[in-house]
């Protein structure tokens, strides 16, 4: 089915909400992934896969294996230790009428690509008043690991989500990332995919039939009347779950799960603490000039009038990720850290 079709298709999804996903079979969230590049490949010979690694058997975590094997090494390509040079080369290749999938298994990479990505992939369309798109996708992990410490344990959407002219999604369900995936490969934005480990093993429905989900469209995950909990990435899952508890003394809590953060769904945020009166916003990064702190002022620019408490901001500790377990546990952020804060705002 051709990409034009595909959208049409997949209607708006923006305000769909957990409770509407369909689908004909649980798949977990890296054979999700697995599958929308498989479609993607099979679909447009202008897809091709490029990362450090991805012919391993490994499969960046299982979220491509066999790939290689299906369409082979020139569609499906192991790239050397030149992180910059090999985004230039994916930036020309877009630019050109591609569409490539960068691929990184740590987010930690990015940097390396910065100037390409920042100077380059986010500039071009605009610089060339449209004439020229870059539809570039990147996926990067982010999330922790088994002590795996400051230099590969980051969560640095903040950094991208700050330059205009970039997409940057973060699903944290199978549908969802399937979904907006396919959205990144199918658009004209260049488009970073920050896929958290932690997320891999989570099963939902998800259909076998292409669908896209495009950035900058929020989802209500659980409704409620006393306060708002706004998620990014895995962090959705640790609301959900405090939600839980919190019903339990008589605190209603409503779940959003951002999925995009830039652009950012900000009537989402909006009307739902216009509702509520409360904002609590759980991220992965960090709290200084994160993401919670660009949602916490959406609140207090479009609804400051309804806040009957403070914004609450749940994150990682500002400062590197420590590889001890001891000091990991007091780093992250936990079910039992928000239930405590939203027990303080009401």
């Amino acid at each position: 089915m051709p990409w034009t079709e595909i959208q049409a298709a997949s209607g708006n999804t923006a305000k769909k909400t957990a409770g509407q996903v369909g689908g004909v079979r649980d798949l977990s969230y890296r054979d999700a992934i697995r599958e929308a590049l498989d479609q993607a490949l099979s679909q447009d010979p202008g897809v091709f896969l490029i990362g450090e690694g991805i012919d391993d058997y490994g499969g960046v975590f299982g979220s491509i294996i066999g790939l290689a094997q299906t369409y082979g090494s020139s569609r499906v390509m192991d790239m050397p230790l030149a992180e910059n040079g090999l985004t230039g080369i994916c930036a020309g290749a877009a630019m050109t009428g591609m569409r490539p999938v960068l691929i990184h298994m740590r987010v930690d990479f990015l940097p390396m690509s910065m100037d390409q990505i920042i100077n380059h992939v986010a500039k071009w369309s605009y610089m060339t008043g449209g004439a020229v798109k870059v539809p570039l996708t990147i996926r990067a992990i982010i999330g922790r690991g088994w002590g795996s410490a400051a230099q590969h344990s980051q969560s640095l959407q903040a950094l991208f989500a700050h330059i205009p002219g970039l997409n940057v999604v973060m699903p944290a369900t199978p549908y969802d990332a399937k979904g907006m995936l396919l959205a990144a490969i199918a658009g004209t934005t260049p488009t970073l995919v920050l896929e958290h480990r932690w997320l891999y093993d989570q099963v939902c429905a998800v259909p076998e039939e292409p669908y896209l989900i495009e950035a900058g469209s929020g989802v209500i995950r659980r409704s409620g009347s006393d306060v708002t909990m706004v998620g990014i990435s895995y962090m959705v899952g640790e609301l959900m779950l405090a939600a839980e508890e919190l019903e339990q003394s008589g605190i209603s809590a409503e779940v959003i799960d951002l999925r995009s953060v830039s652009p950012i769904d900000e009537q989402i945020i909006v009307d739902s603490v216009r509702k509520t009166g409360r904002l609590l916003v759980a991220d992965t990064g960090w709290k200084r000039c994160g993401i919670s702190a660009e949602v916490a002022a959406i609140a207090s620019e479009r609804a400051f009038d309804a806040l009957r408490a403070p914004v609450c901001r749940i994150c990682t500790a500002d400062c590197p990720t420590p590889a001890s377990p001891v000091l990991e546990q007091a780093f992250y952020p936990n079910v039992a850290g928000i239930v405590a804060a939203v027990r303080e705002m009401m």
